[in-house]
Order: C-alpha cells, then sequence, then structure tokens
C-alpha cells in the first residue's frame, strides 16, 4: 500500500488553504514560498544571534569589571579627601550605578531593541515602584540631606529632639542611622525622623562644658562650700586643668543656696566625667561638713 500519496494530498491541501488565507488577508508573508524561505533561512539567523550573544555577554562580564574597578577607584579616591566614608561610599555607589544602566542601554540598542520605549516602561514602572515605598524614598532622600548637610558624623554623640533618644553615632546608611546609648543599647532611627528633628550634637567642638549644680544650707559657708568644689574638680581625671574652672552662686532658691560647678571635659568623657563629679561633690561636702539641705517649708497656722 502505497502512504506517500496521502501524505502528499494533505501537504498541497495544507498549501492551497496557506495560498487562500494569504489572498484573502493580503497578507504575503503566509505564501508557503515565505514560510520555507524563513525555515531555511533559520539556521543562519540563529548562529548569528548566538554569536551575537555570546558577543554581548563577554562585553557584559568585561565592562561590569571595569566599571566597579572604576568605583573602586573612586571610593578610594574620596576617602584620600576629608569627605566622610559614608558619603564616599554613597557617590561611587551613584558611580557604579549610573553607569551600569549606560551599559544596559547600549546593550539593548546592540540587540536592536527601542531603547525609548524601554524607558517609558521603565519610568512608569518608577513611578509605580515610588508610590508603593514612599516612606524609603523619604528616608532615602533625608540620608542624602544628612551625608551632604553633615549636621553629625560617625562617632558623634547627638540628642535627638522630642524622641527621648541619645547616643553615639557608630553608622550613616542612606535609609537609617545607628546609634550606641550610653547603657550600650543599639538604636536605628530612620532617617526621615532625624532629618525632621531637632538635632543636639554634643561633639560640636573638642571640648565641652560639664554643668554641675549643687545645693548648700544658707547656714553654710559660702566660700568654704566653693573651695571644696573647686578642689573636688582639681582631683576629678577627666576635667581639664588647661581651661577655666569656676563654682559661683547661680540661684539664692526657696530651701538652699544654689552653686554652679563648671568645668571643661571631651565630649567621650562627658558622662562618666558627670557622675563622678556628682558622687564626689556629695562625699567632699558631707566629709567637710557642708550641708546639702532638703526640701524646706514653713507653714503658719492661725
Amino acid at each position: 500500500m502505497n502512504f506517500k500519496l496521502p501524505i502528499l494530498l494533505a501537504t498541497a491541501s495544507a498549501e492551497n488553504a496557506i495560498e487562500t488565507i494569504a489572498e484573502v488577508t493580503g497578507n504575503e508573508n503566509l505564501k508557503p514560498g515565505v514560510i520555507e524561505k524563513y525555515f531555511k533561512e533559520l539556521p543562519d539567523k540563529a548562529f548569528a544571534l548566538l554569536v551575537k550573544a555570546v558577543i554581548a555577554i563577554i562585553i557584559l562580564i568585561i565592562m561590569w569589571e571595569l566599571i566597579k574597578a572604576l568605583s573602586n577607584v573612586v571610593d578610594k579616591s574620596l576617602r584620600k579627601t576629608k569627605i566622610e566614608d559614608a558619603t564616599a561610599k554613597f557617590l561611587a555607589k551613584v558611580v557604579k550605578v549610573s553607569l551600569d544602566i549606560v551599559l544596559l542601554f547600549s546593550l539593548a540598542s546592540y540587540f536592536g531593541m527601542d531603547t525609548a520605549s524601554l524607558v517609558a516602561l521603565l519610568g512608569s514602572a518608577g513611578v509605580a515602584i515610588g508610590l508603593a515605598i514612599q516612606g524609603t524614598l523619604s528616608d532615602f532622600a533625608s540620608g542624602i540631606l544628612i551625608l551632604l548637610a553633615k549636621p553629625f558624623r560617625v562617632g558623634d554623640y547627638i540628642v535627638v529632639g522630642g524622641t527621648g533618644i541619645e547616643g553615639s553615632v557608630t553608622e550613616i546608611s542612606l535609609i537609617n542611622t545607628r546609634m550606641l546609648t550610653a547603657d550600650y543599647r543599639r538604636v536605628v532611627m530612620p532617617n526621615k525622623t532625624l532629618a525632621s528633628s531637632t538635632i543636639t550634637n554634643n561633639n560640636g567642638n573638642t571640648m565641652r562644658i560639664l554643668d554641675t549644680m549643687v545645693g548648700i544650707s544658707y547656714n553654710a559657708d559660702i566660700d568654704k562650700a566653693r573651695a571644696v568644689a573647686m578642689r573636688t574638680m582639681d582631683a576629678n581625671e577627666f576635667i581639664s586643668d588647661k581651661l577655666e574652672k569656676n563654682v559661683f552662686v547661680d540661684e539664692l532658691a526657696d530651701s538652699s543656696v544654689n552653686l554652679r560647678i563648671r568645668g571643661w571635659v571631651k565630649p567621650t568623657d562627658y558622662l562618666k566625667a558627670k557622675w563622678s563629679m556628682n558622687e564626689a561633690i556629695k562625699k567632699a561636702f558631707d566629709k567637710e561638713g557642708v550641708e546639702i539641705p532638703f526640701p524646706q517649708m514653713d507653714v503658719h497656722m492661725r
């Protein structure tokens, strides 16, 4: 039995059907000759596309390594200047991301893609993503402002107004800032909160005034109390001997004469100096018989 005849008939019928559809639709690409030509040219086109893809991959790998090396050079160069490490890292990252984007668009153009349409598509996607993560973008923008304006640096001891949080800055990133409190708790604060708060930077200068207040009895000898306070400051290891020290009457309060004791300390030693002075003043006044009174109130009855 001859099986070739049905196959030839089926092929002829398929070709006739394709020609009929091509004539009705006016699409010349549907004619059997065009389709046959396409399949004949397909191996050459596939090989050319494969060669193109291999070349693109090689270029991509080489350029990525060059961009990474250039980013490292920019980072190291900026670190040698007075720019902070966090700012240098950020600028180097901007350079790297920008060059990566240019590289990807160049490869897309190499493959014949319409880069204008790609830009429009990415723009639309960027708007949608931006709306979804607008809080994070706000932190990002605030991080850039902090890195550029430099209200504080890594190592500074800051007080964030309205939050009750204070501590030493350990890291400034683009999204948040990390701090270490005096009792060694780690605090991660969004940059948006820092950018909109009043920041007190206790490391604005190389030295900081330690201001201690103590009340003495109205019956106490002010000169004696001043001399005891001065000796206590002289004995404190954290208070500088090179800068001025003062003890003066700050206020005549209801129950005590308030003395203000002032000396200069390093910002990093401030809390240690404060705690040690409070204890030392109490012990010294007790030893020298300088009375620190309790709050008093006189009540007159009729």
